[in-house]
């Protein structure tokens, strides 16, 4: 079977044993303490209102029948309907679910979208599925999903080893069970039948989008600097591209299956053409040296980009990080012993939950885009990603001035601290809970 495009890039990376569930609780906990509310807050945030696992038999080609597990939860719906992204990967599992979720109503919050944060995924490895098995296996997990999900309740979207081909075929076995066309019920679908232009470069355009903020604040000259990308997939690739159209000279590339470096700067448009329809890996391009994951982390560049799964920069990889900039374009790609030694080491980080809001970002431009049954010009949708991606940016950076804190902890800060608002207007919680007693 063709090899998937993913939303998250490349997802076959170890991920350490750290589970991400326990990390974004004791983040949450230190941003309510430091925010002075109740610890009651805490727990309205600490797990997903809705949890759902769903068997999902598939007939194999071989005549076999095999039933997957897949997963969806949905944390919190204060702001609006949940929304988030189905992964299909063989490490799976509840609690990773869980911490994206709640990561992804954070996103929301930060962004001011009218939005909360949901995720799905199913235990596969899809290389090993043809087509057909993988098409059988999306239409039936969005068949059990079905009764939770929806336009007004929750919006799927692709996430890693899932793409615009996968949500086609999702959509249009919801579409089927409801007997019309509900274009708004999920997203990062094909233009044909109602995504939106500018979906897929969102979130790449959305990590390139935080740097150059990044480096007005820190009086970084963008077309002198070098940067490490981990992870070429749909987001690795994407910050590549328009990170080389800013003159930045991207020094090194790392995929699942090794990475390639070349001190005076990789090609990226012939490296683009090189990957562009999963034919080949970054890593096999011919035109740079070999390089490994753990020395590209070492690699003296002004910005590293994680751009892969959870869990890479850790206590043993952080401390070789010589980059002034960590942008992480992963979800949780680091540890909690990791950020400690880059906090020590005085490295800016862009957290995951600003750096890669991009996507969640069209995402919710094509959900409006669904609802007005009227579609925008592309630059139009960029335009407006950009002022999102710069309010998001000015918000927690004003944050982290005014509590004299790191970036990671300020946007966990700004994200509960609208969350909180909202279940204030609603009633959900009393003055009482505002503050620590």
């Amino acid at each position: 079977m063709k090899k998937i495009e993913s939303e998250k890039a490349e997802s076959d990376i170890t991920t350490h044993g750290v589970n991400p569930y326990d990390v974004v609780k004791s983040l949450l906990k230190e941003s309510v303490n430091k925010l002075g509310l109740h610890e009651n807050i805490y727990h309205m945030l600490k797990k997903p209102m809705r949890m759902l696992e769903v068997s999902i038999p598939v007939r194999m080609d071989d005549g076999s029948l095999e039933n997957f597990t897949g997963f969806r939860a949905q944390h919190i719906d204060i702001l609006g309907p949940t929304k988030g992204g189905i992964r299909f990967h063989p490490k799976v599992n509840i609690d990773e679910v869980k911490a994206l979720s709640i990561w992804m109503s954070l996103k929301s919050a930060i962004l001011d979208l009218p939005l909360g944060g949901g995720k799905g995924g199913v235990i596969v490895d899809p290389e090993k599925l043809s087509e057909r098995e993988l098409e059988t296996l999306s239409r039936t997990y969005i068949r059990k999903i079905t009764p939770i999900i929806g336009p007004q309740k929750d919006i799927p979207a692709p996430d890693v080893n899932t793409n615009p081909e996968v949500m086609g075929w999702m959509i249009d076995e919801f579409d089927q069970l409801r007997g019309y066309n509900i274009p708004g019920m999920l997203t990062g679908k094909p233009i044909i039948i109602g995504g939106s232009l500018g979906r897929l470069e969102a979130t790449g355009r959305g990590v390139v989008l935080t740097i150059r903020e990044a480096a007005k604040v820190l009086d970084m000259d963008l077309s002198k600097a070098t940067v490490a990308i981990q992870g070429f997939g749909n987001v690795g690739s994407m910050t590549a591209k328009f990170l080389h159209e800013l003159g930045v000279k991207i020094v090194a590339v790392t995929d699942a299956k090794g990475g390639i470096y070349r001190e005076e700067g990789l090609n990226i448009p012939d490296l683009l053409a090189f990957v562009k329809d999963k034919k080949n890996y970054a890593s096999d391009y011919s035109d740079a040296e070999p390089i490994t994951n753990e020395k590209m982390f070492s690699l003296p560049v002004d910005i590293l980009i994680p751009a892969a799964v959870e869990n890479q920069i850790t206590k043993d990889t952080a401390p070789t990080i010589q980059a002034k900039v960590v942008a992480e374009a992963a979800n949780g790609p680091t540890t909690p012993e990791g950020d400690k030694i880059l906090e020590e080491k005085g490295i800016f980080v862009i957290p995951d939950i600003l750096c890669n809001a991009g996507g969640v970002t069209v995402s919710y431009f094509e959900w409006v885009q669904n609802t007005m049954n009227y579609y925008w010009k592309e630059e139009e949708i960029n335009q407006k990603l950009e002022e999102k991606m710069q309010f998001g940016f000015d918000t927690v950076f004003k944050m982290r001035e005014e509590k004299q804190c790191f970036m990671r902890d300020a946007a966990y800060m700004v994200g509960i601290n609208h969350l909180v608002k909202a279940m204030h207007a609603r009633g959900w919680i009393k003055d009482s809970d505002l503050s620590e007693e």
